[in-house]
């Protein structure tokens, strides 16, 4: 098994409304230092349909892009053992805590899963009391291979809670 691989911080602010977890960053957002890296990974593309933004490669501007729609993104995992960038790979996890930033930014009302590994990772840590909803969201990356359009479809409930 490889070294530890770490998330990245969240991106957040005291207006966001819903935050989005992914499991932990693959090999190419580690390697471009920005979440959801791989070109092929639909999620920067679902993001910019939903709000109907023209399509940037800028970073910068992708981050701008959630923080004006009320939106906050992290992983569940802070720290792990993965070779590759497969979830099922992934070993010897450390979750990030999710409960605090929750008190933290009491304007989060609803959490969308980016896919099964954070949406099962955050039902283990998620204090079983929280009254915040979780929904789980059909994976952005590549692996997860139904189509662009059904992904999009079911990621268009972000827009009803906002």
């Amino acid at each position: 098994m490889q070294n530890r691989i770490s998330s990245f911080p969240p991106i957040i602010d005291k207006e966001s409304k819903i935050l989005i977890l992914g499991s932990v960053p693959g090999v190419k957002s580690l390697e471009k230092k920005e979440y959801y890296g791989h070109p092929q990974n639909k999620f920067w593309k679902i993001v910019f349909e939903l709000f109907d933004e023209n399509f940037t490669e800028n970073y910068s501007e992708k981050i701008e892009i959630l923080k004006k729609n009320k939106i906050a993104l992290w992983d569940v995992i802070d720290t792990c053992e993965r070779k590759g960038s497969l979830d099922a790979e992934i070993r010897n996890e450390e979750a990030n805590d999710i409960e605090t930033l929750l008190k933290t930014y009491s304007n989060i009302k609803t959490i969308f899963c980016n896919g099964g590994k954070s949406f099962k990772t955050l039902k283990k840590i998620l204090d079983k009391n929280s009254e915040i909803p979780v929904y789980l969201l059909p994976s952005t990356s590549p692996l997860h291979t139904i189509s662009f359009e059904r992904k999009l479809d079911d990621w268009k409930i972000i827009k009803t809670y906002l």
